[in-house]
């Protein structure tokens, strides 16, 4: 049985990380009954170092974090809470505690290593969109009109593709491809449904492929 390792002070450092585009959110601690409190009710519950006390992520702001997975680090003195957020994880109203950069060093991979960073970068984009809602944006008037507008973008798009195709306007096709993608990317982030889980499936529907 797993035995949670608690420090002097009965706490243990919990990293909360977004389950679909996998961003870091914010580092919070936890004591035995948060943790117990977060298991039972399926949203994060926190210790506070400062107030000494338990507190509800988002039962003031309504900026609650609904759990699909605690992991646990080798040592099992550390936490990683994977969430679904209802919105900013940040007091300042940002998605992620973790929106300042210190420093940054360019990446030295290949082209072909970094073929994927566009799609990382949108998932981290859509997440944000989706918990911020600014103004004037195009991802957030889908996400406030809802599945049904996704849904009918997405089939615009598709349409798109099919006449490019049929046209070999090899252009054209690139732009609508690309606006599909988009706009599925967003249906994913809609429906609570990570890309890694697609990515997996289709990872071992290749491995059970004979060959």
């Amino acid at each position: 049985m797993t035995t949670i390792q608690f420090d002097d002070k009965g706490l243990v450092p919990a990293i909360v990380q977004d389950a679909q585009s996998k961003q870091v959110l914010t580092l919070a601690y936890m004591n035995e009954e948060s943790l117990t409190k977060t298991k039972e009710t399926g949203e994060t519950w926190f210790y506070s170092r400062s107030r000494q006390e338990l507190w509800h992520k988002g039962g003031t702001s309504g900026n609650t974090q609904r759990v699909t997975e605690i992991r646990y680090d080798c040592d099992q003195d550390a936490l990683v809470i994977l969430v679904e957020p209802a919105g900013p994880a940040c007091h300042k109203g940002d998605v992620s505690c973790f929106s300042d950069v210190l420093w940054k060093q360019e990446s030295t991979g290949t082209p072909e290593q970094n073929r994927y960073a566009i799609i990382e970068e949108l998932e981290a984009l859509l997440a944000k969109r989706e918990a911020e809602r600014p103004e004037g944006s195009y991802t957030t008037y889908l996400f406030d009109e809802g599945v049904d507008k996704i849904l009918k973008k997405i089939g615009e798009e598709a349409g798109e593709i099919i006449i490019a195709a049929k046209n070999r306007d090899k252009e054209e096709l690139t732009w609508e491809t690309a606006d599909f993608l988009f706009h599925l990317l967003v249906l994913l982030r809609e429906q609570k449904l990570p890309l890694d889980a697609v990515l997996q499936r289709l990872q071992d529907r290749h491995a059970g492929k004979k060959e």
